[in-house]
């Protein structure tokens, strides 16, 4: 097995995050404007979309698009296979820990032998080539 390295990872999560921002940011923008319908479905389409790649796509095939344009996957530590939606929810949500340790927990699969974020360790998760 070999473990997707650090600067991989992240080009793939933002990929993700520009395939979706365009929602967000058009709701962002719309907010306040009294145009509450718009703001509300750019904002569920957006969540929807990311939902879709990040933890339906990606937790069947162990891909979302940014993944598969860089070439890895998300699967399980022991299996090798897919971690399923509900797991990818699950890992995204782990990430927050990540985020409590000053973000030290993304910078992990710099030097950890199984290129894994504290998310990733949490989850039972590595990213491979």
């Amino acid at each position: 097995m070999t473990f997707s390295g650090w600067w991989r990872r992240a080009a793939a999560y933002l990929v993700d995050s520009l395939i979706a921002a365009p929602f967000f940011l058009g709701a962002g923008l719309l907010d306040g404007t009294g145009n509450a319908a718009l703001y509300y479905g750019l904002a569920v389409l957006g969540f929807v979309v990311w939902g879709y790649n990040r933890w339906w796509r990606a937790g069947r095939t162990g891909q979302s698009w940014g993944r598969a344009l860089l070439g890895i996957r998300l699967v399980g530590a022991a299996t090798e296979r897919p971690i399923g939606p509900g797991r990818a929810v699950l890992r995204d949500l782990a990430h927050l820990l990540d985020d409590v340790i000053l973000y030290i927990g993304y910078l992990l699969p710099l030097w950890t032998a199984r290129r894994q974020t504290l998310a990733d360790m949490v989850t039972g998760t590595v990213v491979i080539r």
